[in-house]
């Protein structure tokens, strides 16, 4: 798969391609010709006495200096060189990559000024399935994703490290020779062009929404098998109730969780005359305001995303009429916000989810089941310390939900004294996204491993589909075993998509 380019914005589509699936990258014809345009602009004003940021200056608190033609190679060198200080762990592959296409999509709009030559390095070394070693810490977020933006560049320049598509670390130099690409020598402007985008934030956040996209769905999943296996009732899902609080994310989630529990004997099973229950516990009849109104905050982050997907962040900014001027686009408070609203969302969903688990484990509110679920209670422990795991990574997500952009700390002698912290608000939502589909996955072990124990009574097809997806990698109740590796399993399950996918091969697709 190649994804091509042009001077329109990427899609999110096209982000997962080359994050994710490897795919290759190419420029537009008319993205080339846009490029030579504004590069015709930025080599006039290189030869203009009069200086200008960024083509003729130093850099932030630096600018005033003015830097004669013979030193500017060495100016772009020494900005990447000296912004490339990042440190900690290496940042994930698919997040380097997908920041690199990010900035190659703004370098083909031909409103940065670099040369095709550069423009083609990235799209050459994303090819190639050179991923250039990006650390952890670095990123203020403003004036871009400065230091591991110039851990990119440094590699396009030949300089530094990659990682080969098999994951072998090499002297860029020597991974560029190999593949028959050779390192580019900057000239004026295009230093900053390559260091100056919100680029490794929004990468960040359009990978967390393409996540979320599939956990909200497996949260209606999770939440309808723990309302099935705990005997609660469907009914308060009903669509005329949704109706009168038109939130459209909770209508879709209450929706799913009517079709995924349309059928169940074990619903049924209660909807009797003779029931005495008044109403379910808030985690289990709350389930779709919570997931809804998770749905709507992920809707306003998408448009975020998408808004920065079509916009130009360089500074300067070769505008559409020539002229070639300063601005704060590249600060990231629009994104750092949308990355913080959902680590919110994911440790409130992760938190109800939790709630719905420790739910079966009480023998006082299981309604029947087993304390813990466990065989033989007592000799048997069951899943009570799965609840443990949902409880200390549930603890870590509220901690996680902290919002990073209400945090500036002022940068460059005070040059850059507001800065958004959008980067570090990128790499919790990260470590999030992760835990939330642990904490699913357990609800969905637990649900179905108290759903067996209602039988010879039969969940819905939907959510027995499932249990069946479930019990191909991981055993029904029986004695005590190591639970470890089944956590795993239904987190490998959750993870693929192969749990939901199970459901909607019953009932159709999800919203």
């Amino acid at each position: 798969m190649t994804v091509t380019v042009g001077i329109g914005p990427v899609s999110f589509g096209d982000v997962v391609a080359v994050a994710r699936d490897d795919a290759g990258v190419t420029l537009s014809e008319e993205a080339g010709a846009a490029i030579h345009a504004s590069r015709d602009i930025i080599e006039a004003l290189a030869n203009d006495p009069t200086p200008v940021y960024g083509v003729s200056t130093g850099f932030g608190a630096l600018a005033t200096r003015h830097i004669p033609h013979e030193s500017r190679t060495q100016l772009q060198r020494s900005l990447i060189r000296s912004h490339a200080a990042g440190s900690g762990p290496e940042v994930e592959r698919e997040v380097v990559r997908a920041m690199m296409l990010l900035r190659l999509s703004t370098l083909a709009t031909g409103r940065t000024g670099v040369r095709r030559d550069t423009a083609q390095a990235y799209a050459d070394l994303l090819s190639a399935g050179l991923t250039p070693v990006v650390h952890e810490y670095g990123s203020l977020g403003c004036s871009g994703d400065l230091a591991p933006l110039a851990h990119v560049a440094l590699s396009v320049m030949g300089e530094g490290y990659v990682r080969t598509r098999t994951g072998q670390i090499k002297p860029s130099a020597q991974a560029l020779a190999e593949h028959g690409l050779t390192p580019v020598t900057l000239a004026e402007k295009e230093g900053l062009a390559l260091i100056n985008g919100t680029d490794g934030m929004l990468g960040q956040l359009v990978l967390a929404l393409t996540d979320l996209d599939d956990l909200l769905r497996l949260a209606d999943v999770a939440a309808a098998m723990s309302v099935e296996g705990q005997l609660g009732t469907d009914r308060v899902f009903a669509a005329d109730l949704q109706q009168l609080r038109p939130h459209p994310g909770q209508a879709a989630a209450a929706a799913n969780m009517t079709r995924l529990l349309a059928g169940s004997a074990i619903v049924a099973s209660h909807r009797t005359p003779d029931c005495t229950r008044v109403q379910d516990a808030y985690s289990l009849r709350c389930a779709p305001q919570v997931a809804g109104a998770a749905r709507d905050t992920a809707a306003h982050a998408r448009l975020v995303a998408e808004r920065e997907l079509a916009s130009v962040v360089d500074n300067p900014v070769v505008t559409l009429d020539g002229r070639v001027e300063s601005n704060g686009n590249f600060h990231g408070a629009p994104v750092a916000y949308a990355l913080d609203f959902l680590a919110i969302v994911v440790a409130d969903v992760a938190s109800i989810s939790e709630r719905r688990t420790d739910r079966f484990l009480d023998v006082h509110r299981s309604h029947g089941l087993n304390p813990f679920l466990a065989h033989d209670p007592g000799v048997d422990s069951g899943h009570m310390i799965a609840q443990y795991t949902q409880a200390g990574i549930v603890s870590e997500l509220k901690r996680l939900a902290a919002p990073a952009s209400a945090d500036s700390i002022p940068s460059s002698a005070m040059q850059e004294d507001h800065v958004s912290m959008g980067w570090s608000a990128a790499r919790k939502l990260r470590r999030a996204v992760d835990g939330l589909t642990t904490v699913l996955a357990i609800e969905v072990l637990t649900a179905a491993r108290g759903l067996d124990m209602r039988q010879p009574l039969t969940p819905a097809p939907a959510t027995g589909a499932v249990i069946g997806a479930l019990r191909e990698r991981v055993e029904g109740p029986g004695p005590d075993r190591f639970l470890a590796p089944e956590i795993a399993a239904a987190v490998g399950l959750s993870r693929s998509g192969d749990l939901v996918r199970a459901a909607e091969n019953v009932v159709g697709p999800l919203a």
